[in-house]
């Protein structure tokens, strides 16, 4: 329909190409091209996997689970063509909880996904803040502009004004300065001196949101030489609540973003219970990115497998969508 092809025509205009994924798309995502691609098959076979009583989940995993978002968007295109239906709205009949929100994100284009992500985290009562610091603070400068793109257009509104509706203080300003693509100059960190951090959260922002990796690799050392803790513990102690969480994000994402993703999926199934929003983001987002690295790290970190805590935390066919996008032990 015209609102689908508005859609790729806004992601092409706003980022000269079809389908942006990530600017760090490479080989080190667990689900790559299916070989032999047919889009119409596909969306016959996942046309079958609905008819009549009850649903085969089986195909569903088999199909979605094993192509690329860009592939999926073509089973997209060939399903409403041969069946005359939205794909993603026949699937969301079909199918209920979890599992359902893992099929419907998977058929969104990635930075739809995340506005949509953002979207929900400020909808309604309360902020899920967490959401709001694992997306901005590890989508790159290129994604976070095509974000904003994507949001303005969805939901009429600028992002920036949502995130400013909706929280406040410092931990806006940190918020908004990851959205507004900073230009700022840096300022090294350890100018501000620990004691002053206080009053000096503002030149620390300054600092963290300019995102020039290695110019913060070697800030974050210095700092370590002149203050003798590192910078993550400065943090620790000098901040607390959703503003500490978010400086030690940013501050994490630089050092290592599969690292990062890693700790967040541990603590999302660690204890009693399973924050699922966490878990699904996750295993969705990074499934084409580096999900190959986020497991190796989780492995060195935890010495566990990640396919491991997922096969332990989760059950049905919501465990087995995220073992296939996990990829195995």
């Amino acid at each position: 329909g015209p609102t689908k092809h508005r859609k790729c025509t806004l992601l092409k205009a706003v980022t000269g190409c079809n389908f942006v994924i990530s600017d760090q798309i490479g080989n080190r995502g667990t689900v790559t091209e299916a070989a032999g691609f047919n889009a119409d098959a596909d969306a016959q076979k996942l046309r079958e996997a609905m008819k009549g009583t009850g649903t085969n989940e089986a195909t569903i995993i088999e199909v979605l689970a094993h192509r690329t978002i860009a592939q999926r968007q073509r089973i997209k295109e060939a399903f409403k063509q041969t069946v005359g239906k939205d794909l993603a709205d026949e699937l969301s009949s079909e199918l209920s909880g979890n599992f359902r929100s893992v099929v419907l994100s998977l058929l969104m284009l990635a930075p739809v996904y995340d506005a949509y992500e953002l979207r929900t985290a400020m909808k309604g009562a309360g902020t899920e803040e967490a959401c709001l610091i694992d997306i901005l603070a590890s989508r790159s400068n290129a994604e976070i502009k095509t974000i904003n793109a994507v949001y303005k257009k969805e939901y009429g509104k600028s992002l920036e004004d949502a995130v400013c509706g909706d929280t406040s203080g410092m931990f806006q300003r940190v918020l908004v300065s990851l959205l507004t693509v900073s230009k700022h100059r840096p300022i090294e960190i350890y100018e501000a001196g620990e004691a002053r951090w206080g009053t000096d959260e503002v030149k620390f922002l300054t600092v963290l949101c300019v995102r020039n990796q290695n110019h913060l690799l070697r800030v974050f050392e210095e700092y370590q030489k002149i203050s003798g803790r590192s910078i993550e513990d400065s943090i620790k102690r000098e901040m607390s609540g959703s503003l500490e969480d978010v400086f030690l994000a940013i501050v994490k994402c630089i050092r290592s973003k599969p690292a990062f993703f890693a700790e967040r999926l541990y603590k999302s199934m660690k204890g009693l219970g399973t924050t699922d929003t966490v878990l699904i983001r996750i295993m969705v987002a990074r499934a084409e990115i580096d999900m190959l690295d986020i497991k190796a790290q989780f492995l060195k970190m935890y010495g566990k497998t990640l396919y491991s805590f997922i096969k332990g935390d989760t059950s049905g066919d919501y465990r087995k969508i995220l073992l296939e996008l996990c990829g195995g032990e």
